[in-house]
C-alpha cells in the first residue's frame, strides 16, 4: 500500500503539472517599497521583459508564466542589479532577497539547478570584483601579485564548475558555466583543450535530449567549429613541414605497431608503399583485409609495402586483430594523422611511388594491381 500510494502521489504531480503548463517565482525582496520589479526572458539574442511588478512595503511578489518548450533563462531585475534563474519545468521557485544587494545575498528554493547557478554567480561576481580594483596607479608588484590571485580563482571557480557540469551536462547550470564571463572574457572555451572536453559534453547531452532547442543548435555548432578549426591548424602545420622538406611529397607518419615499436612512413621511401587508413572493428574489415592480403602476397617481395593505419577504438580487438597481419600496422589513437591526410570515410587508401610521391588516392583493387605493377616496373 505504501509503495501505491507514492506512486499515486506522482502521478497526482505530474498531471497537476500538465494540466497547467506553468512555471511560478515568487518571493519577498526586502527594502523595496515602491520599487518596481521586472520578470525577463534572457533569450540568446536579446533580453526581453515578460512581467513586473510595483512592490510594497512587505516586498510580496508572484509572477507567472508559460513552461517554456526548452530549458530557459529568466531573470528578475531591480534597476541595474538582477538575479538569473532557470526554468525547464512547471516547477514554482522560491526567492528571499534584499533590494540593497539583490544580486549576490539571496535565497532561492525549489530548485537545484538555481542553487548551482547562484553558486556559479557568486563565484565569478567575486572574481569580477577583484579585477574591477585592478588600476592604473597600483605599482607593478602590487598589480602581478593580484592578477595572479585572480588568475587562481579563476581555476578554483573552474575546478567547480567541471565538476558540475560532469555531474549532469544536461542541466541548465551547467550550460550556464560555460557561458560566465569576467571582463568580457568568457572562462570556458570549446577552442582550449583543456575546455573542449566540458564544452562537447554539454554539447552531446543537448543534442542527444533536445536537438531542436536554438540552445542546443548554439552550442553544438561552436563546439564543431572548434572541433573543424583544430583539425585545419593540424592539417596547415603538416602541410607546411612537407614544404619546408625538399622533395618530400608526402606527410611523413610515426606510429607504435602492435609490438609497440615506432614505425615510420618515411623509412620505407625507396619502395612502393600503400598507406591504408582503415579499422579492423568496421563491418567489411574481414573481406577487405583479404584483398589486402592477396595484394601483399603478390607484390611483397618485388619491392611493395603496406604501411597500415589503423582507426580502431578498441586496443584489444585491434591487438587480436593484428596478431598474424605480416605488413607494417600502426594504430592511430587520436585520429591525428587521419585528420592531417583528409580521411573522411573509411577505408581510405593512398599509393605512394618509390620517390615517397603520392600518385594515387582510393584506387579499386584492380586499378591498385595495375598501377603497382607499373610502379613497381613489372
Amino acid at each position: 500500500m505504501k509503495k501505491f500510494f507514492a506512486i499515486f502521489l506522482v502521478l497526482v504531480g505530474l498531471m497537476a503539472c500538465n494540466s497547467k503548463d506553468k512555471f511560478k517565482i515568487k518571493g519577498i525582496i526586502e527594502n523595496a517599497d515602491k520599487q518596481i520589479l521586472y520578470l525577463e526572458l534572457t533569450g540568446l539574442d536579446k533580453t526581453q521583459i515578460l512581467d513586473s511588478t510595483k512592490l510594497g512595503k512587505d516586498g510580496d511578489f508572484s509572477f507567472k508564466g508559460n513552461r517554456p518548450a526548452y530549458p530557459e533563462f529568466y531573470r528578475l531585475r531591480m534597476g541595474n542589479q538582477f538575479i538569473t534563474l532557470a526554468v525547464d519545468s512547471c516547477e514554482v521557485i522560491s526567492i528571499q532577497a534584499d533590494a540593497k544587494n539583490l544580486s549576490s545575498k539571496y535565497k532561492v528554493e525549489g530548485s537545484q539547478t538555481n542553487v548551482e547557478i547562484q553558486q556559479l554567480r557568486k563565484s565569478v561576481s567575486e572574481i569580477q570584483r577583484k579585477a574591477n580594483e585592478i588600476t592604473a596607479e597600483m605599482g607593478t608588484d602590487q598589480r602581478n601579485a593580484r592578477i595572479a590571485e585572480i588568475e587562481n580563482d579563476i581555476e578554483t571557480h573552474k575546478v567547480m564548475a567541471r565538476k558540475l557540469i560532469l555531474q549532469n551536462p544536461r542541466s541548465s547550470a551547467a550550460y550556464f558555466a560555460l557561458f560566465q564571463k569576467v571582463n568580457n572574457t568568457y572562462l570556458f572555451s570549446p577552442y582550449i583543450k583543456s575546455d573542449k572536453p566540458y564544452c562537447a559534453a554539454v554539447a552531446t547531452s543537448y543534442n542527444t535530449f533536445m536537438p531542436e532547442s536554438p540552445r542546443t543548435i548554439n552550442i553544438y555548432n561552436l563546439v564543431m567549429d572548434a572541433i573543424k578549426t583544430e583539425r585545419q591548424a593540424k592539417q596547415k602545420e603538416a602541410w607546411n613541414e612537407i614544404l619546408e622538406t625538399s622533395g618530400t611529397g608526402f606527410i611523413d607518419i610515426e606510429l607504435n605497431d602492435k609490438t609497440n615499436s615506432p614505425k615510420k612512413l618515411s623509412d620505407l621511401q625507396g619502395k612502393v608503399v600503400l598507406i591504408d587508413f582503415s579499422a579492423y572493428e568496421s563491418e567489411n574489415s574481414v573481406q577487405y583485409t583479404f584483398a589486402l592480403r592477396e595484394l601483399y602476397n603478390k607484390f611483397q617481395g618485388k619491392g611493395f609495402e603496406i604501411f597500415q593505419v589503423s582507426l580502431d577504438r578498441n586496443k584489444l580487438l585491434w591487438d587480436e586483430s593484428t596478431a598474424n597481419i605480416p605488413w607494417i600496422c600502426v594504430r592511430d589513437e587520436d585520429e591525428k594523422f587521419a585528420s592531417t591526410y583528409n580521411v573522411s570515410s573509411l577505408p581510405t587508401t593512398f599509393l605512394m611511388n618509390k620517390k615517397g610521391v603520392i600518385v594515387a588516392r582510393s584506387l579499386d583493387f584492380n586499378s591498385l594491381n595495375k598501377e603497382i605493377q607499373k610502379l613497381l616496373g613489372d
